[in-house]
């Protein structure tokens, strides 16, 4: 008998007639799978801006860092009015973008959890 038990250790002697150790798999299962989804999802929504520099500057990076230093000039020398309309364009174009590539994922996503969180057949189960 181990010395240290945590309450999970007998999760089906709570009570019979309630599995709880199903219902704790699949809420992890999920959890763990949107959190993949959502974080997958932010690095590319993160990897479009860097790649479309690269494709502007075409692929020299000697390029694309003197085209975000004539950016970042600009953006110093512009006053308050016009920084503060370039962040909100910035901040609405990531919006958008994210929303664009959760709708794009998004089905396969849900399929992907469906299939994984259907029950299995209990016929074909006992024949296997």
């Amino acid at each position: 008998m181990p010395f240290h038990q945590t309450p999970f250790d007998h999760i089906g002697d709570w009570s019979p007639s309630i599995q709880l150790l199903p219902f704790l798999q699949g809420t992890c299962f999920v959890l763990i799978e949107a959190a993949r989804f959502a974080v997958s999802s932010l690095l590319i929504v993160l990897g479009v801006p860097l790649f479309l520099f690269l494709l502007l500057a075409g692929w020299d990076l000697s390029l694309l860092f003197a085209q975000l230093q004539n950016l970042a000039e600009h953006y110093r020398d512009a006053d308050a009015l016009r920084r503060l309309g370039f962040s909100q364009d910035l901040q609405g174009a990531f919006l958008i973008l994210t929303l664009g590539v959760l709708l794009l994922r998004g089905p396969r996503f849900l399929q992907r959890l469906e299939l994984a969180l259907a029950p299995t057949n209990s016929k074909e189960a006992d024949n296997g």
